[in-house]
């Protein structure tokens, strides 16, 4: 591995890593930051199909590349609320761990991963360490109010809710790959993940707009300039997007250790969100929340090579 691909393998770690600082630095409400990051990620990838040339895709692949893209913004809008519940820093542990486990499971029962029982049984170990160091990253002490742990508590659900429309980003493109749509459509093969950039981000626009759409009563995120600023938030999101896409290429890092390289973004931003945003953490809770992310990123590379 050269130092250019380590390089690239860390862009996802910074873009994906601050993306939750920046959009909580610039703040709003959830709506505000669904509408700005789509709208940041869909400059992103449309950039990225006219300096490449990009064709885009059609037919089936068109279909479950926008449904990612809706998936992703579900999960996105949950995790912006666990933002303003608990902040940053406790809520992108939580959440990462949430997608780690769902997408693990996803590809060990439906796509076949880790074979052998020695593969699953230390895949499954890996998922309980998982548990364990978000569970670390969200420990409060004694002194903390009652409406701290109902707003902890709340969000944590949130992201378990969350979490679902991640796993719909990850696995709807993988679908073509199942022996029950092969035997509907022979020959079909998954997109790579550039070509699936901008129709992805499309899916992720239209979520936005339907959510601010139906809150329109409430507040008219369309009209607040704090929705435009939420841009520079989804632009940082993009860029660890294209990072990682360039890092798993079998010439570059390859899948596994990208996926690897991309998941060390949860240090970024749980770190970032306690020193930058000044989400504080007492002695203790600050060493539980390091231990936490030392576990979960740990383990995350244990799935990932298996």
């Amino acid at each position: 591995m050269d130092f250019l691909a380590i390089l690239i393998g860390l862009g996802p770690m910074i873009g994906w890593g601050l993306f939750p600082t920046i959009s909580s630095k610039i703040g709003g409400k959830p709506s505000n930051q669904i509408l700005g990051a789509t709208l940041g990620g869909f400059i992103f990838a449309v950039a990225l199909v006219l300096i490449r040339g990009l064709s885009i895709p059609t037919g089936i692949d068109l279909i479950l590349a926008v449904i990612s893209g809706l998936g992703w913004g579900f999960g996105q809008i949950m995790q912006f609320k666990g933002f303003k519940l608990v902040g940053s820093s406790r809520i992108m542990p939580i959440t990462t761990a949430f997608q780690l486990i769902l997408t693990s499971l996803w590809g060990v029962f439906i796509l076949g991963n880790w074979g052998g029982m020695l593969g699953k049984l230390i895949g499954l170990l890996a998922l309980v360490v998982i548990i364990i160091g978000a569970t670390f990253t969200a420990w409060t002490e004694n002194q903390s109010s009652k409406n701290d742990k109902v707003f902890l508590k709340k969000a944590i659900i949130l992201q378990l809710i969350g979490a679902l429309g991640y796993l719909v980003y990850s696995a709807a493109p993988q679908i073509v790959t199942m022996p029950s749509m092969q035997a509907i459509i022979p020959g079909l093969q998954p997109m790579d993940g550039a070509h699936a950039f901008l129709p992805q981000t499309i899916g992720m626009v239209i979520f936005a707009i339907i959510y601010s759409l139906f809150n329109l009563k409430k507040e008219n995120v369309f009209l607040e300039s704090v929705s435009y600023k939420q841009i520079l938030a989804g632009l940082s999101q993009g860029f660890g997007m294209l990072m990682y896409l360039i890092s798993a290429q079998p010439n570059m890092n390859g899948l596994a250790t990208a996926f690897v390289l991309g998941q060390m973004a949860v240090l970024v931003s749980t770190l970032t969100g306690i020193y930058v945003l000044h989400q504080k953490r007492t002695q203790k809770e600050m060493l539980f929340t390091v231990v936490g992310l030392i576990l979960i990123v740990g383990a995350s590379a244990i799935t990932a090579f298996l």
